[in-house]
């Protein structure tokens, strides 16, 4: 559980840090940004893996690059369920997932091992 509330806090970042930097991305209040990071939590465990399986065949002829369009429309999917988060169009789905996947990347690298260390 604890895995998942940092997991959230992390994606709560950079969905923020996304909403100022890449235009068409943005959310009402903190409460939304919040409810945001823990449903795109909840769609990236149920419904990504699905996606990825239905994609993987475009995933490959693209060398990996349509993953960035899976982590868009699970951020868009996030973006339908909640009124207090807009993503307007494809593009600024891809600006958010590759803000918060940059962001997670540096949180793992950064926090990755600490029960390694401990």
């Amino acid at each position: 559980m604890l895995g998942f509330i940092v997991q959230a806090v992390v994606t709560a970042i950079g969905l923020w840090l996304a909403a100022k930097v890449v235009p068409g991305v943005d959310f009402t209040s903190t409460g939304s940004l919040v409810a945001a990071a823990v449903i795109l939590g909840v769609v990236n465990a149920f419904v990504r893996p699905v996606m990825i399986v239905l994609t993987l065949p475009l995933t490959i002829v693209t060398f990996g690059l349509f993953l960035l369009v899976v982590n868009a429309a699970m951020i868009g999917l996030t973006a339908m369920f909640l009124g207090g988060f807009v993503v307007n169009g494809l593009w600024a789905g891809i600006g958010a997932a590759i803000v918060t996947g940059v962001v997670s990347w540096i949180a793992g690298a950064l926090f990755g091992g600490m029960d390694e260390r401990a």
